[in-house]
């Protein structure tokens, strides 16, 4: 009786949890921490069906000022240099630019490295198992959507740095469509040389940017988008002509903070072109013939999510 009550006594006077206390939020925003104080040197594939792209990852934190490189390692190559809140761009076939923001548009969702807590009203953390990879073991972490129309998300994190080592978009049957695999990790005391020297290079400056209402070459208000998946706000909108076909198009740029979903409008091309869609690994590609326009839905969510989008799109009366 004796040992009851002082079990009992323990439980009464132990401080108490805060119920919003989250597990799985608090091992993701430890992942965000660390992605951004720590040094490492990263190699990873991302895997597409039977595609594969390699590329390379290294961060470095040099007193106050971050670095950061990540390059795509096949084909013509792909370069991404961030120094603090500058990040630049190395593309083929065009001219370098920079862009004003704190992390790389990779393949890895921005969000990850920054407040998770906005995906709160749409998606859940939830802890999963725990594993081994790339010879290290890893903590499952599954950011899953609250409804059909988005993928889950998994990641399993380094139990020793809180560091990502894979991650999967994954359908609502447990399938993994895409993956991102750690081949490699270093976490060193000292930054790379590379990354401290890119401290003296010249980049190219950022481009002043006009707010999307003073936009001349907005397409705002030429098109209705009747329905979108909850929690996606319009990020930006333009028109200008498209690579593939040179056909000027309207375009729209949707995101729920964690998926961007890209809208084209265009007059229809020559020849009948019947309805459909495309996938590779997560992402979608459907193609929609509305008789006077024909309409493209780009972004990693499900077929019949960018169906439904595509067949929204009409005119404004």
């Amino acid at each position: 009786m004796k040992v009851f009550t002082f079990i009992l006594s323990l439980v009464l006077t132990a401080p108490a949890i805060a119920s919003d206390e989250n597990p799985a939020k608090t091992l993701l925003n430890d992942m965000a921490t660390a992605v951004h104080t720590r040094n490492f040197d990263a190699s990873f594939v991302v895997v597409k069906g039977q595609a594969m792209e390699p590329y390379r990852w290294l961060h470095a934190k040099q007193g106050d000022i971050e670095l950061e490189h990540l390059s795509l390692l096949n084909g013509a190559g792909l370069e991404m240099v961030r120094v603090d809140d500058q990040v630049t761009y190395f593309e083929p076939h065009s001219e370098p630019y920079s862009d004003k923001t704190d992390s790389i548009a990779g393949p890895i969702p921005e969000v990850l490295f920054k407040d998770i807590n906005r995906l709160s009203a749409h998606y859940d953390f939830v802890l999963g198992g725990k594993g081994r990879i790339a010879g290290r073991s890893a903590q499952l972490v599954r950011i899953e959507s609250k409804d059909e129309y988005k993928y889950n998300y998994w990641i399993w994190l380094d139990t020793e740095s809180s560091l990502l080592l894979k991650s999967a978009y994954v359908n609502h049957k447990g399938e993994m469509l895409e993956q991102l695999q750690l081949t490699h990790i270093s976490v060193t005391e000292q930054p790379a040389p590379m990354l401290v020297e890119m401290q003296n290079r010249d980049f190219p400056a950022v481009l002043a940017t006009n707010d999307l209402a003073n936009n001349e070459d907005s397409a705002a208000n030429d098109w209705k988008i009747g329905w979108l998946p909850d929690g996606f706000k319009l990020l930006k909108s333009d028109r200008h002509k498209l690579d593939l076909n040179n056909e000027l198009a309207d375009y729209y740029l949707y995101s729920d903070g964690f998926v961007e979903v890209s809208v084209f409008i265009q007059r229809p091309l020559p020849g009948k072109r019947a309805s459909g869609a495309l996938t590779s690994g997560a992402t979608t590609v459907y193609v929609h013939n509305g008789g006077s326009f024909d309409v493209s839905v780009v972004g990693n969510i499900p077929a019949m999510t960018a169906k439904a989008i595509a067949e929204s799109v009409a005119r404004p009366l």
